[in-house]
């Protein structure tokens, strides 16, 4: 088993191709100087010691050197030992409301942006705990399952936008029915579902579903974003406010946040709801929170200690360059005596 640190170190193997066409270039340049002092069939009597090989033999060795170090650069590991490896932590669900009403600015920069903020300096806190990703407006999506692998979860995070789902709305019960079916009962871990979210909800079974998820032992910590007073949603155009977006009558839509929803569905599950304002403050009180719970192992897995191998392939490309230092164009008198190359019978030709 092994793997491969510091793969973009391959693009130096880019400059093999270009020595082989400086290479040809030259070889070309010397044929034609070479012509202009004297005819192919008299230049072996001119210069007997001229290989056409070694050139050829040195720019081999100078590639296998580039080769070498590359490999050192990429500084390739491989498995020594086999340990078992077990954490403990909790399961934690992130869902962000990703429905047009997000994209009100009244919580700097919009509401999204702030839930986005809050989710990833919360992962980014993380040590041991697994966490989950999903995205909700009219419907609710899945964006990554449960994983401990946090950057993947912050690239995907980075990319939810409000063009995610056609059908707008903000379908809170879907959200939560949906992360129900993330965690494993099996694991025997606390379950926390984070929901950021202006708390516009537009269905009617909030309560059932929340109901639901408080059996199964999920706590829900609700974020609200935005302002009770609330604000109008901007249409942009490369970054610039154009128009506001207006409703069937022609007046403009203003979104305000719903806390009330939100305080619901973190009481029913023996939750908490946050304000999300001031980010520092929710990532704290977030983290106070799963703090107060009981965290277990959840997961046990071989890991394989890997060790740097990038000193055989360095000492290669050393020796490497040795060896070229000690190649001359000019032929050897064991290599002349072998001809390998042919030199003299190609001259006479």
């Amino acid at each position: 088993m092994y793997i491969l640190e510091e793969t973009y170190y391959f693009w130096v193997l880019a400059l093999i191709p270009i020595l082989f066409l400086v290479f040809w270039i030259y070889a070309l340049w010397q044929k034609k100087r070479q012509a202009q002092f004297a005819e192919a069939k008299f230049f072996y009597y001119l210069a007997p010691d001229f290989s056409k090989g070694k050139p050829l033999l040195k720019l081999l060795i100078i590639s296998l050197g580039i080769i070498a170090l590359t490999i050192a650069l990429v500084n390739p590991k491989a498995g020594t030992k086999i340990e078992t490896v077990k954490r403990e932590g909790i399961d934690i669900v992130f869902a962000l409301d990703v429905s047009k009403s997000m994209l009100a600015e009244d919580i700097a920069p919009n509401r999204l942006e702030k839930a986005k903020q809050i989710t990833n300096q919360v992962i980014s806190k993380l040590a041991g705990d697994r966490v989950g990703l999903i995205g909700y407006a009219g419907s609710a999506f899945p964006q990554i399952p449960i994983t401990t692998d946090y950057g993947t979860t912050r690239t995907f995070l980075k990319t939810m936008n409000t063009n995610m789902v056609s059908s707008q709305g903000t379908a809170i019960n879907q959200a939560i029915d949906l992360a129900t079916t993330y965690f494993n009962d099996e694991d025997q871990t606390n379950k926390v579902l984070v929901i950021l979210s202006d708390g516009e909800d537009h269905e009617s079974n909030l309560e059932a579903i929340s109901e639901k998820a408080a059996e199964k032992g999920i706590k829900i910590y609700a974020i609200g974003l935005g302002s009770e007073k609330g604000a109008p949603i901007p249409i942009k155009k490369r970054g610039q406010t154009k128009s506001y977006k207006k409703d069937k009558t022609g007046e403009t839509v203003i979104t305000k946040m719903d806390p009330n929803t939100l305080r619901t569905i973190a009481s029913i599950t023996d939750g908490d709801y946050m304000h999300g304002v001031n980010t520092k403050e929710v990532v704290d009180q977030i983290f106070e929170n799963i703090n107060e719970l009981e965290k277990t192992e959840f997961e046990s897995k071989q890991y394989a200690d890997f060790k740097s191998q990038y000193q055989w392939f360095l000492g290669l490309a050393i020796l490497l360059l040795i060896l070229d230092m000690f190649v001359f164009d000019k032929k050897t008198n064991w290599i002349q005596r072998l001809n390998l190359f042919n030199d003299k019978d190609d001259a006479k030709k």
